[in-house]
């Protein structure tokens, strides 16, 4: 005889991968968010890291609505590629840098819940950007943890991702703490890469003059 038994297994609960809120509240955050994502993307490609943004970070299994959406953090020691959400307990790695693109709006919830919990989650380095300068006049703040306590950093440098961070207008500059080398941006990539296309065009069109100088003169470039 065959029981059918519930299953009393409990469901693992729902985590919503969206709230329908938009990303950024102005142009200049989102630019900057993207930018931001997107550098480091390239930046960390090929490493045991992913690059995550505006994805809902869950600390608390079991409890879904204990979540935030850091609008840029980074997590090492992880397989790289995108995540619909990120959940600690599963990946077993806090993120170890994060970046909010802060505003007058978002300042308390900035500055304290967040500022709270990622100093309690063990997030290494906290980083508050201001594109706006509307309440930070420098427009960008960075704390890191030491012990259990985060404190101001005072020299801009990112140490987990050994960089060096300036403000460049309404954006965040990033250079190698090793050669001082700037990581381009995906507009300063785009042109980088063309004038790389019309030097190397340039440089073909001179061989070929060259060539043909030579052919002139009776010799035979090909055994030169």
């Amino acid at each position: 005889m065959t029981t059918l038994l519930p299953d009393l297994q409990p469901a693992e609960p729902f985590y919503p991968t969206g709230d329908g809120e938009p990303v950024a509240e102005t142009f200049d955050h989102l630019y900057a968010l993207i930018v931001v994502l997107e550098v480091l993307r390239q930046f960390l490609a090929g490493r045991q890291a992913t690059v995550l943004g505006n994805q809902y970070l869950y600390y608390a299994q079991g409890f879904p609505r204990l979540r935030t959406a850091p609008d840029i953090m980074v997590i090492f020691d992880v397989p790289p590629g995108g995540r619909d959400s990120y959940k600690i307990w599963e990946e077993g790695q806090v993120p170890g840098v994060i970046f909010e693109m802060t505003s007058e709006e978002t300042r308390y919830q900035d500055e304290g819940f967040k500022k709270t919990l990622y100093e309690q989650l063990g997030v290494q380095e906290y980083w508050q950007f201001d594109p706006k300068g509307e309440w930070i006049p420098e427009k960008l703040r960075g704390y890191r943890l030491r012990g259990e306590t985060y404190e101001v950093i005072t020299d801009f440098q990112c140490q987990p991702l050994q960089l060096r961070l300036v403000v460049e207008g309404k954006l965040i500059g990033f250079y190698r703490l090793d050669t001082g080398e700037k990581l381009l941006i995906p507009d300063e990539l785009a042109d980088a890469l063309e004038q790389q296309t019309i030097a190397r065009q340039q440089a073909e069109e001179r061989a070929k003059r060259l060539a043909a100088r030579l052919r002139e003169l009776g010799e035979d470039p090909d055994t030169l």
